[in-house]
């Protein structure tokens, strides 16, 4: 458990946007006293330094894993030169980023928002899943070519109801999904860290005994977090064990499949099909063939954005500022995998 300390006033960077938007409920949870607003600036020309911060959407910006803006950078040089921070959350629920475990490897306390993006993660999961389904790329191809195409000319689907998802990762994504799959019909099988925690009617495999579930999985939906285990769990091995006919939905990060070897997979009818909303490399590169593939469902790493995942996120913060305040340990606190 990770309780915060401090002797003095919480010093808080925050971004412009950011501070406008919660600088009352910050006020109102830290009492009378408040809080001191810190920027990167101040941090930079040494006049300030921040104990606590809030990457908030809007730093992260345009920004992804493999490729920072300059204003993103700015501030993770602050951090990274901080001789005072001792925590940071961040907006989304993956702690991948390198910034993040170079500050949890120096003991600073890094916290996510998992849980404020779940419901629309596992939405959008679960309308890729469909999408492919029910053959909707093919049918969408059809329509820009004013073609009229019914199954009956083209080849059945077949149904879902009776078919396997096998979910990798039982966080609140993963168990929203079975929850929408079950209903449909589906049959669930989960891989999760352990085997020996058990979930009510539903099997349970470890990553070790992973491959074992591959031969008889349908939809094979990713939900995992990045870790060691996870990294090329999806290796060609892995794909090389799956029906020809099975799909692939990845809402996890792009890491965790093989992405050549699936490329071959899929181009080669190896694999029916994939909806993909991360990858090895973001942005995804144009000279990439899963853009042009007829089986595949490409989507810029937007699956948790909706008109409200901001203010969640920010809500994610405030509850462990309001835990910090009370004496209390911090929820979601990362690890170091």
């Amino acid at each position: 458990m990770t309780t915060l300390k401090l002797a003095h006033i919480p010093r808080i960077l925050l971004s412009d946007k950011t501070a406008k938007e919660i600088d009352g409920e910050l006020t109102r949870i830290l009492g009378k006293d408040g809080y001191v607003r810190i920027t990167a600036k101040q941090m930079h020309d040494g006049t300030a330094d921040a104990d606590f911060c809030f990457i908030s959407r809007d730093v992260t910006a345009a920004s992804t894993k493999h490729h920072i803006v300059p204003e993103t950078q700015y501030v993770y040089d602050a951090m990274r030169n901080s001789k005072a921070l001792q925590w940071v959350h961040i907006h989304s629920a993956g702690v991948d980023r390198q910034i993040f475990l170079d500050l949890m490897a120096r003991g600073v306390t890094v916290t996510n928002s998992s849980g404020a993006s779940a419901g629309i993660v596992a939405q959008t999961a679960l309308t890729g899943l469909l999408s492919l389904g029910r053959r909707f790329p093919q049918l969408a191809r059809a329509q820009r070519a004013h073609a009229w195409e019914p199954f009956f000319k083209v080849g059945q689907p077949p149904e879902l109801e009776g078919q396997t998802a096998t979910i990798v990762g039982w966080g609140p994504i993963g168990q929203k999904l079975a929850a929408w799959l079950g209903a449909i019909g589906l049959k669930i099988i989960v891989v999760r860290q352990s085997a020996s925690s058990t979930i009510p009617d539903i099997p349970v495999v470890s990553f070790a005994d992973f491959h074992s579930v591959l031969p008889k999985t349908d939809w094979l939906v990713l939900a995992c977090p990045l870790t060691s285990l996870t990294t090329n769990l999806v290796s060609a091995e892995a794909l090389s064990l799956m029906k020809p006919s099975a799909h692939i939905v990845n809402i996890s990060r792009g890491v965790v499949i093989d992405e050549p070897a699936m490329i071959d997979a899929l181009q080669n009818g190896r694999l029916a099909g994939a909806y993909l909303d991360v990858f090895a490399q973001e942005p995804l590169s144009p000279d990439s063939p899963l853009w042009d593939m007829p089986n595949v469902i490409c989507t810029p790493h937007t699956a948790g954005f909706s008109d409200a995942i901001l203010q969640r996120m920010a809500e994610k913060f405030l509850e462990n500022v309001g835990h910090f305040s009370r004496g209390e340990p911090l929820i979601n606190v990362a690890k170091v995998a």
